[in-house]
């Protein structure tokens, strides 16, 4: 009989630790960890100091090495590029949050100048979103519902009407900044990965068809209430057909022809952008276009065609947010703040690893943070990492977050001398830039196949996702999302798999036996492979698999007769995990 003999030093824990160092003990209790974390944080140094001021303040690390001969060209360019595709977006996707076009546009000015400050992500662009717009209008709609009968001729009561609504959407921001100010204090970065890629990616492409068929009513000229609640797409959809004898025919045709112009310039920038200096602006070349017709044809007064109305100049006297709404919005702006944080983290990462950088995602909330909360006394409404004008930054050879100032300078222009200019803008091609900005999100379901072939799992968290966001609800299909994502991981880990492992011949390579026909076992050896962490939720799966491929035998009662050669005995303690395997009797 074969036999397998080892030649090493036999140590006990003791004599482990006293010749190779025990491991450090911890402060007992609260208090003594947080002094020990204050010790080793509080250092009173210049160098100190600086290294802080860095890490919170990241302009003060990368401008004192900003290369102008190389960098600013492109930084001019792409943050030009940007301020002018920010305009229209910001104008639209105030629209999606049911508030005024301006207020849009101060949404697109302040988060773009407070990132290049506090951000760590050299090409992404901040401003107005549409999945966080979306949201946020879900909630302004509920709180100030439109009277059905507003036929939108008193001034005062309209006014009265915008005011309150950008005062919940600012209270969200307000609420929001706190949220991730107060994450960031507590190095909460971390959550962010509990939103997996597939649940994220999932969760944008279900929140752009509400996008889509929110915007409905706007593309035919039909003045419908957004519902809220759950099954909101079909909502949408029945009051929209029951409406549709009512479309408003030349808003109709303004919605079909702007839409003709939008779609191919969008597939010409898309196909063409590595030959292309800087992408076509469709959208700013669509809204002159269109202000300038409905101007000189009248078409609100001859057709009734909505408009964007009158836009302040210059920018409103900060001031704080309505505080007695804070909560009435703080089971939305929870979830609102997770998805924001996590679109931008996940944008800032993607092209961080494309330019081969890094990000600090603690220092992101941050910057997020502050510009929600610092925007929001401006009248602003919930901003985020945007995916389509982080794109154009990076197609137009942004190098840093400098282009965040150039991109500030352009929306400055037009809120300080052309925004009045505006006045005629149909609020139909508004709905029309917010539909075509949807593009990417729509492409995800390229990725299916793929996703398909690489993990069958996150296949079905994208696919349930998805149902869930569209069938319920945003907020609701989002956390349908990660509590069955989590729940993949946990049954996962529940049921991994134990393998027996056998050597190829001639060399030191093992490979499952069963999965391997020329592996073999060595005898007297039982290798196993378990493909997860050994805790409490699978202890009592790996102990009865365990048994049956060594051939060991569980304790039994000693009532019972019978009295196996070797017992087994699997016991955890936090981390650790033991196995104990002895005979009767030793």
């Amino acid at each position: 009989m074969s036999s397998l003999a080892l030649y090493r030093g036999i140590y006990t824990e003791e004599r482990f630790q006293q010749v190779y160092g025990a491991p450090q003990t911890p402060e007992s209790g609260l208090a003594g960890m947080l002094k020990g974390r204050l010790a080793r944080g509080c250092h009173c140094s210049r160098a100190a100091a600086w290294h802080f001021l860095q890490g919170r303040l990241p302009l003060a690390r990368w401008l004192p090495r900003y290369r102008p001969r190389k960098w600013l060209l492109g930084d001019v360019v792409a943050g030009l590029t940007v301020g002018i595709v920010h305009i229209p977006q910001g104008m639209a996707f105030a629209l999606l949050t049911s508030v005024a076009p301006v207020y849009g546009l101060y949404t697109s000015f302040f988060p773009a100048l407070l990132y290049m400050l506090f951000g760590t992500g050299r090409h992404v662009s901040t401003g107005t979103f549409a999945v966080v717009s979306l949201m946020t209008g879900s909630v302004v709609e509920r709180l100030v519902p439109i009277p059905l009968q507003s036929n939108g001729t008193d001034s005062a009561e309209v006014a009265l009407l915008e005011g309150q609504r950008i005062g919940v959407a600012a209270a969200m921001a307000f609420l929001m900044g706190l949220l991730m100010t107060g994450m960031f204090t507590f190095h909460l970065g971390f959550l962010s990965t509990y939103l997996s890629e597939p649940v994220v990616k999932a969760f944008t492409s279900g929140a752009a068809l509400h996008v889509v068929v929110s915007q409905l009513q706007s593309l035919l000229g039909l003045p419908l209430p957004r519902p809220d609640g759950w099954f909101t797409i079909f909502k949408t959809l029945a009051s929209v057909v029951e409406a549709f004898p009512l479309t408003n025919i030349a808003e109709l045709l303004i919605s079909g022809l702007c839409l003709a112009v939008l779609v191919p310039i969008k597939e010409v920038n898309n196909r063409y952008r590595s030959r292309m200096w800087v992408p076509i602006p469709g959208e700013i070349i669509m809204v002159l276009l269109a202000t300038g017709i409905c101007f000189a044809s009248s078409l609100n007064t001859h057709y009734n065609v909505q408009i964007v109305g009158h836009l302040p100049a210059g920018f409103p006297q900060p001031q704080l947010p309505a505080l007695h709404l804070l909560p009435q919005v703080l089971g939305d702006t929870v979830a609102l703040t997770f998805v924001a944080y996590a679109v931008s983290v996940s944008l800032a990462m993607i092209y961080a690893e494309k330019h081969h950088y890094t990000i600090d995602p603690n220092q992101e909330l941050l910057a997020h943070g502050l510009s929600n909360l610092v925007s929001s006394m401006f009248t602003c409404f919930p901003s985020s990492a945007t995916l389509a004008t982080t794109n154009i930054l990076d197609s137009a050879g942004g190098y840093t977050q400098l282009s965040g100032l150039f991109t500030s300078a352009v929306v400055l222009v037009v809120l300080m001398w052309i925004g009045p200019l505006f006045y005629y803008l149909p609020k139909a091609v508004l709905a029309c830039i917010n539909v075509t900005s949807l593009r990417q999100m729509f492409l995800q379901f390229q990725d299916l196949p793929e996703l398909w072939r690489i993990s069958h799992v996150d296949f079905t968290v994208w696919v349930v996702t998805w149902l869930s966001v569209v069938v319920i609800n945003v907020d609701l299909g989002l956390a349908v999302g990660v509590v069955f994502s989590m729940m993949t991981v946990v049954c996962r880990t529940q049921r991994a798999e134990c393998l027996v492992l056998g050597r190829a011949a001639d060399t030191e390579i093992y490979r499952p036996v069963k999965e391997n026909s020329k592996c073999f076992e060595i005898p007297g050896v039982k290798i196993l492979s378990y493909q997860a962490p050994i805790y409490y939720g699978n202890r009592s799966f790996f102990r009865d698999t365990l048994s049956r491929l060594v051939g060991l035998s569980q304790e039994r009662e000693p009532y019972e007769d019978q009295s196996p050669d070797i017992k087994m005995h699997i016991s955890t303690v936090e981390s650790s995990v033991s196995v104990l395997d002895k005979k009767p009797g030793s």
